[in-house]
């Protein structure tokens, strides 16, 4: 029998996790966006990475076919900007600074690094959807990161 949910999220809570804001632009040019932790590098060659985005979610529409997106990796001065991104409705660049980078995805400004991404491939995750990206392009500044471990924020030690 299969792990009961509550307990899985329990479980995968103690996986100590960096914080990000996964952006793109549905074909109206609408931006979207979320706070995610679901993020990994897949391969070198061709770079590769991972993203997973719920079903139910707002945004996955834009996702599903927009073929592009950016992964903009949180700094630790970033907690609220995680927060304002995590809720669902409402619009979520209001009073946020971003940039459109090259693939027409928000940037966030001040985050830690970003990652532009095109679509490599596309996989059914449950109640999820697995995007696979190429990665197009990256920049990464000098900052802490922000972190999320055990259901809270927080800070890298020294």
């Amino acid at each position: 029998m299969p792990i009961e949910k509550n307990e899985l999220r329990r479980v995968m809570g103690h996986f100590a996790t960096g914080v990000t804001i996964i952006t793109t632009v549905n074909k109206e040019g609408q931006i979207h966006g979320f706070t995610a932790n679901a993020f990994t590098s897949v391969s070198l060659e061709p770079p590769l990475l991972l993203i997973s985005v719920d079903k139910k979610a707002e945004s996955w529409p834009a996702f599903e076919e927009s073929r592009i997106f950016t992964v903009n990796i949180l700094a630790d001065s970033q907690e609220a900007l995680s927060r304002k991104f995590a809720v669902s409705g409402g619009n979520k660049f209001e009073g946020v600074a971003y940039r459109i980078g090259a693939n027409r995805a928000p940037i966030i400004e001040g985050a830690l690094a970003y990652i532009e991404c095109t679509l490599w491939a596309v996989y059914d995750g449950g109640d999820h959807t697995v995007f696979l990206g190429e990665i197009q392009q990256a920049e990464v500044r000098e900052e802490r990161p922000l972190l999320f471990f055990r259901g809270g924020y927080r800070a890298l030690g020294d």
